[in-house]
């Protein structure tokens, strides 16, 4: 079987995704970019025997030969790297986020038109087996037509904080305002059934003590009530509440489905729950469906080693499928990407004019394009230019850079 040769840029997070390219059948890993040389050396630890590459910068990294590149690196920086990467004639694989602002969002999709490369998002929680297994139901239309849903990411990061921050005042976790990192929420709703956002109401949590003395200057969470093109709606949570919470429903016009919710120690995400009726508007016992059950997945041997419920492994699977021409396989492509993000962008945009609704762009739309081509406003002064946003909708804390040296000082030592 012929493999697609796949170079990886972020050797930290983008470790799942080489993981998976050095034991697949489909896909082998050729190259891999990091700009800290120390992680570099621990993927050479872990594959002597593969011969890959080793780079630290990605403009030399995009001459090597390979067919497809992988991005792991920060998350405000996806987009810049993916329309380099197809411009090269590279099929890209971008982590969560997309983008950052609306120009880059129009470059992008631009790139992917242009170019005509495959361009695939890896938003892996749509791919957990609760959630897909929704997605595949709702296709077959056993819950009818989509009315209510709502998503959970909820990531209580504190713990982590040094090890993913490094205690860098600039870093993008640092920066990023609440409703930012909002596709594991969002993202499997748009999967699942389908249907574009079409306006949002944008809220965020306002006690941020928590995010403070972390050195986060957010608010603790966000929270997007999303109205879908059908007319139905969506609410979607995540970020540092207390404590861990995935978990996703959905309500149709003829019945309802989803997945376990973590502190039921069910099987969670692997875990689901379908309530249904044969026809809508109808009740009997004999047409009514009540079940709960696992999926069954035919890889779980393969998908065990694999972090966020297994799911790294499908959206790899899918990637090098795609690549090799498989009309079976399911990646998220570019618009479908930006449904996932664009409600979140927008969200703050809602907070910001005081919680009213805003509608959400079809950037499939040239002329829609058109009217964001030039705009930048982000939390990120490198990228925001003059249209620089505040992280925190009452204003962006100054935080001590005692708290970064602390932050610091415990990744370091851990």
């Amino acid at each position: 079987m012929k493999k697609v040769k796949i170079g990886v840029v972020g050797a930290y997070r983008g470790g799942s995704m080489i993981k998976y390219c050095a034991n697949a059948e489909n896909a082998e890993v050729v190259a891999i970019c990091d700009i800290r040389p120390e992680l570099l050396e621990k993927q050479k630890e872990k594959y002597p025997d593969h011969p890959i590459a080793y780079y630290t910068d990605f403009e030399t990294f995009l001459g090597h030969e390979m067919d497809a590149v992988v991005l792991a690196n920060f998350a405000n920086q996806h987009a810049p790297f993916a329309v380099k990467a197809m411009k090269a004639g590279k099929h890209v694989f971008s982590e969560v986020l997309p983008f950052q602002t609306m120009q880059e969002a129009v470059e992008l999709i631009e790139a992917v038109e242009e170019t005509g490369m495959i361009y695939a998002y890896g938003e892996n929680y749509c791919y957990m087996p609760g959630p897909y297994e929704m997605r595949r139901l709702y296709k077959e239309g056993l819950i009818g037509e989509f009315e209510y849903g709502e998503g959970e990411y909820v990531h209580n990061c504190e713990p982590i904080w040094p090890e993913i921050t490094y205690g860098d005042p600039d870093h993008w976790r640092n920066n990023m305002y609440a409703t930012f990192y909002c596709t594991h929420s969002i993202g499997p709703l748009v999967h699942i059934t389908g249907l574009r956002p079409v306006s949002v109401v944008g809220f965020e949590g306002t006690k941020i003590e928590r995010n403070l003395r972390c050195g986060a200057k957010a608010g603790l969470f966000g929270m997007e009530m999303i109205t879908f093109e059908n007319g139905g709606i969506a609410k979607s949570i995540h970020g540092g509440l207390y404590e861990n919470s995935i978990w996703y429903s959905v309500y149709g016009s003829k019945g309802r489905m989803e997945t376990a919710r973590e502190d039921a120690r069910l099987g969670d995400v692997k875990q689901l729950y379908i309530l249904a009726d044969e026809y809508s508007g109808k009740y009997d016992k004999e047409t009514k469906i009540r079940k709960a059950y696992r999926p069954d997945d035919e890889n779980a041997e393969k998908t065990k080693e694999f972090g966020h419920g297994g799911s790294d492994y499908y959206t790899m699977w899918h990637f090098a499928e795609k690549i090799l021409g498989n009309p079976e396989a399911d990646t998220i492509d570019v618009y479908e990407a930006c449904d996932m993000f664009l409600p979140g962008m927008f969200a703050y945009r809602s907070v910001l004019k005081g919680g009213i609704p805003v509608e959400i762009p079809d950037l499939r739309d040239p002329a829609v394009r058109e009217q964001y081509r030039h705009d930048t406003a982000c939390t990120d002064p490198k990228a925001a230019g003059d249209q620089l946003l505040p992280v925190f909708s009452k204003g962006t804390p100054d935080i001590p850079a005692e708290v970064y040296e602390e932050v610091k000082r415990k990744w370091k030592k851990k």
